[in-house]
């Protein structure tokens, strides 16, 4: 018996044609997949180190399951679809030539036709089940609500219903149609295909079981049709279609009657397709649905526009009156404007002697530092090194300092390693070595020195100044707004340090080096995390790197708000987090926002536009997204520890239902305000991103009459920016301001309001004056009452006061100031427009500019030589806030400002170098003063028989007279004028000479 011939060539190894394919495909799949699991389990460590693991499985969970749900419900859909028809198929097609055709078609699908009937129910799946999951924050706010306990003005339904109810039935209904839409198609496609619908020419013929196919889904969509028209009475309270938010006189009347007409019109049909899937007759369903598309035009176009266009428009006023009223109520009540204080202010513009004197602790405390201008100055001055920086627009706060709170401009000293010469930019030096800023500076915001600077409460390296020290607050910034985009860290004990920590205090002494000490982040010390870390940051030098050890973190995600954001993404994150140097640590400051866009009656705002201005034109402050609200709280403080990033969530406003669904959903990760220490509840401040919005609305529901409100006549506008050149809203500002109605200044975020600006014209004068009260306190776990109160001052219109765009071009136009700065002008230098102040103090309002002027060249820096003043018509202008107000107020202003220390000394002349030992005998001076008063403190607890107070005197009498001997020492020999020495009183208690007190 003979063996069949083989049919390989002897000689020639057998073909493995297609094994080399599915092997890549293979390896390809699990690189991806590797890479995914890298990504995910990095977040799970990433999230376990801070402790909100919790935020980070909720959330997934939700995700998954909401996926899974929707993939599931589109793909049985779609599927069954598909097999249902392709079962129902005929044996047979009446009409041969079509029947050929369809043959074709058929014979080129038969070979992936199970691929493809299997194939796209997974595609639309997944597509499905990616939008579904995009929607949890609407599910888990449906399934774990908080009443409001206030109901609607038109269906009397609580409100959470319309936050949280209303909009995951949207979301539900609105998915439900999609699949029962895309599963008809496929099922029609499936029956055209197989045979079972036929497009003749006597008509169209469908098969038995296409028509019931075809019932069902079509009665499937009428029902979830009418539903979704049932559901649109209620959207109409959410509408911002017309020119007032909510439903109007149109809606109530008939859009609203309509919309329930159509939904149980879309029942009646639904079940009429029904019928005809039983009796097999279609007339029936086909009128019915005719009528309802004729109805839906009529009804729910052609109706209402009758009823606007001769019923409403003729008698607007009249009908809208009540609806215009329920739109002014809840959108001050959905912005927090409800409880608002307004409060006339008659203000004069006559600056009289001694005006000033009932505000005699405002005028000490206003502002003269601008936080957006001396970023450059507090570079020079205390960076100390090239890789560290500073934020080009520092923040205001507050400190106690000698019994006083004193307004203070703050910022930390940050990393930028980046400046770090390019021959030393290794991936050792970028992620091992340098790794951390250095120290909080901090300057008073009402003074400074002789020649411009900056007064320091806090400086210097090593940390020292009324904040504390390096023994006192942790220093170290390894959290913050500049920090590289990861850092390994830590090592085990006995290891030699590593990172680069601060220059040495003295002089001629080495860097000192430094190891991290806290739990900041995920340990990267194992070979499977460092392999994960190394995909994530496609980094093989942190696979390799010798700086990389078993007991090592790695430090990412550092900014705050990008932290927070992470552990509460419910939440809108405040666009400028601030620093405080609290608890013996530096923690950043960070507001978050529980928002929505479907309160009803609420007028919609567009965050972006509503906090816009030349803060975030400029890139100074984070622009919040582009999202609509119409419902705003600040429902959580949160801050941030710059030393090891460690998160803590604070329930702010524990009234708000949206953050106590939230709470449910998160039980773990809030904690009460009452657990909020007194040194952070003494640096809360107002959030600006919600004082902003809440302006912008204020412009407009200020009114809260109606008839007024729909006339529009007395709507308002932010100013724009006088001290820049676009057209851009006048920033808020925070100060220690007492209102007229306060007995005490109070910490507070302000601005202004001028006429409506229509088609960038506006009347420049000033018609409201808006304060936040941002002063919580400094009780632990207890808010102050007075806590975000807004007072709002409006200013009568006859009255004519100088809007801030006149008060600047007063300032540009008068013949005095424009020669004075035309001298200072001199010598190549540039005169710089500080940020202008409005202040409602002496019966009038007061405006405020320090002028600084910066020399050319890489290491100039503003310095503040002069202050602009005005009152009515009246300017002042001269080397101190204190001396200007003088002049404007005839001599005497009653009050003495915060530099008034200065008056009369002689700073060096604008635009030129200071003179050798300048600052040196600036430090002499400071240091003499010091010692002068330690010895009458002194003397006076010696008078009292405290000798413990006289002998912690004698101490700091002593420091400072060190303090002096040094300062001479760095004065130039050569140097004209005699050093001023103590001299020894009576009592033996050495006192300065006359000359140290001038």
């Amino acid at each position: 018996m003979s063996r069949p011939a083989s049919p390989i060539p002897p000689g020639r190894p057998p073909s493995r044609r297609g094994a080399l394919t599915p092997t890549l495909v293979v390896v390809a799949l699990v690189v991806v997949g590797f890479i995914f699991f890298a990504n995910v389990w990095t977040d799970v460590l990433w999230y376990r180190q801070l402790g909100f693991f919790e935020v980070f499985l909720t959330e997934n969970l939700a995700r998954i399951g909401i996926f899974v749900a929707g993939f599931a419900m589109m793909f049985a859909a779609v599927f069954f679809a598909i097999r249902i028809a392709y079962h129902a198929r005929p044996v047979y097609a009446p009409d041969s030539e079509i029947r050929d055709n369809l043959n074709r078609y058929q014979a080129q699908l038969e070979p992936v036709r199970r691929v493809v009937m299997l194939g796209l129910p997974i595609l639309f799946g997944l597509f499905a089940g990616s939008a579904a999951a995009s929607q949890w924050q609407k599910v888990l706010l449906f399934l774990n609500q908080e009443p409001f306990g206030q109901a609607d003005p038109e269906f009397g339904m609580d409100l959470s219903f319309y936050l949280m109810t209303l909009p995951f039935l949207g979301f539900i209904t609105g998915f439900l149609i999609s699949v029962v839409v895309v599963a008809g198609i496929a099922g029609i496609l499936t029956h055209y295909l197989y045979g079972s619908i036929r497009l003749m020419e006597r008509g169209v013929f469908t098969s038995r079981a296409a028509q019931i196919h075809l019932a069902v889904t079509g009665a499937a969509f009428l029902l979830l049709l009418g539903t979704n028209f049932w559901l649109d009475r209620f959207s109409a309270l959410q509408s911002n279609g017309g020119r007032w938010a909510g439903a109007l006189y149109t809606d109530v009347s008939a859009v609203i009657p309509t919309k329930a007409i159509l939904a149980v019109a879309a029942a009646l049909v639904a079940i009429l397709f029904i019928v005809a899937a039983v009796i097999g007759r279609w007339r029936l369903p086909v009128i019915g649905t005719a009528m309802l598309i004729i109805t839906s035009i009529l009804a729910g176009g052609v109706y209402p526009w009758v009823i606007q266009q001769f019923q409403v428009r003729p008698s607007e006023e009249t009908l809208e009156k009540e609806f215009i009223q329920r739109n002014i109520d809840n959108t001050r009540a959905a912005y927090g404007l409800d409880k608002i204080q307004v409060d006339r202010y008659d203000a004069t513009n006559t600056a009289t002697t001694g005006a000033l004197a009932p505000d005699a602790q405002t005028t000490a405390n206003i502002r003269l530092l601008d936080p957006n201008l001396i970023s450059d100055a507090f570079s020079q001055l205390e960076q100390y090194r090239p890789y560290y920086q500073f934020p080009e627009a520092l923040n205001v706060d507050r400190y106690e300092v000698d019994g006083k709170v004193q307004d203070t401009v703050i910022a930390v000293r940050e990393l930028n390693p980046q400046n770090v010469a390019e021959n030393q930019q290794s991936w050792l030096n970028q992620h091992v070595v340098y790794t951390h800023g250095y120290g909080v500076v901090a300057a008073k915001g009402n003074k400074f020195t002789v020649d411009g600077k900056p007064e320091f409460l806090q400086s210097g390296i090593p940390s020292t100044g009324v904040l504390g020290n390096d023994s006192t607050y942790e220093p170290r910034i390894y959290f913050g707004e500049s920090s590289p985009e990861y850092s390994i860290v830590g090592a085990p004990d006995g290891s030699p340090n590593r990172e680069q920590d601060r220059p040495s205090g003295r002089e001629g002494d080495g860097e000192t080096q430094y190891t991290f000490q806290g739990n900041g982040g995920p340990n990267v010390g194992s070979f499977f995390n460092k392999v994960l870390y190394s995909i994530k940051f496609q980094s093989s030098d942190l696979l390799l790197s010798d700086g990389v050890n078993e007991e090592s973190q790695i430090l990412y995600d550092r900014s705050p708000r990008e932290r927070v954001e992470k552990v509460a993404p419910y939440l809108t994150v405040d666009g400028n987090a601030y620093p405080a140097v609290v608890d013996g640590r530096v923690k950043w400051i960070v507001d978050g926002y529980t928002t929505s866009q479907y309160y009803p009656y609420s007028q919609q705002e567009q965050l972006s536009d509503a906090t816009a201005d030349t803060q975030t034109t400029s890139g100074r402050a984070v622009a919040l997204p582009n999202s609509t609200v119409n419902y705003i709280r600040n429902s959580v403080k949160a801050t941030v520890d710059a030393y090891d990033g460690s998160v803590t969530l604070y329930a702010w406003d524990d009234q708000d239902p949206l953050l106590k669904s939230w709470q449910k959903v998160f039980p773990t990760s809030l904690k009460p305000f009452s657990e909020m220490s007194g040194d952070v509840m003494s640096h809360v401040r107002y959030p600006e991103d919600l004082f902003k919005v809440q302006r912008q609305l204020l412009g407009k529901y200020h009114v809260t009459d109606p008839s007024s409100f729909y006339k529009t006549n007395d709507a308002w506008s932010v100013p724009a920016d006088p001290t820049v050149d676009t057209d851009v809203k006048q920033p808020p500002f925070y100060m220690s301001l007492q209102m007229p109605d306060q007995d005490k200044p109070a910490f507070q975020l302000t601005s202004s309001f001028i006429p409506q600006i229509v088609n960038g014209n506006a009347r420049n004068v000033l018609y409201g004056f808006l304060a936040a009260d941002s002063d919580a306190g400094n009780q632990a776990g207890v808010k102050a009452d007075s806590y975000g109160q807004l007072r709002l001052l409006q200013i009568p219109p006859e009255t004519q006061v100088p809007g801030p765009g006149q008060a600047q071009n007063k300032f540009n136009s008068d013949p005095t100031v424009s020669q004075a700065l035309n001298l200072l002008r001199q010598g190549a230098s540039d005169v710089l427009n500080g940020n202008l102040l409005t202040l409602p103090v002496g019966g009038g309002i007061l405006y405020v500019q320090p002028v600084y002027l910066k020399s050319t060249g890489e290491t100039s820096y503003p310095t503040l030589q002069r202050v602009l003043v005005a009152f009515g018509d009246k300017v002042g202008f001269a080397p101190t806030l204190d001396a200007a107000l003088k002049q404007l107020f005839g001599g005497d202003s009653g009050a003495a400002a915060g530099d008034s220390d200065n008056n009369g000394q002689t700073p060096p002349t604008p635009g030129t170098t200071p003179p050798a030992g300048a600052d040196a005998k600036a430090e002499l001076k400071a240091a003499l003063d010091e010692a002068r008063a330690a010895i009458q403190a002194g003397q006076a607890a010696l008078a009292a028989g405290d000798f413990a107070a006289y002998g912690e005197q004698q101490k700091k009498m002593a420091a400072a007279l060190q303090k002096a001997v040094d300062a001479e020492a760095k004065i130039p020999v050569t140097a004209p004028e005699p050093v001023p020495s103590p001299t020894a009183t009576p009592s033996g208690s050495p006192t300065p000479s006359p000359s140290a007190s001038n």
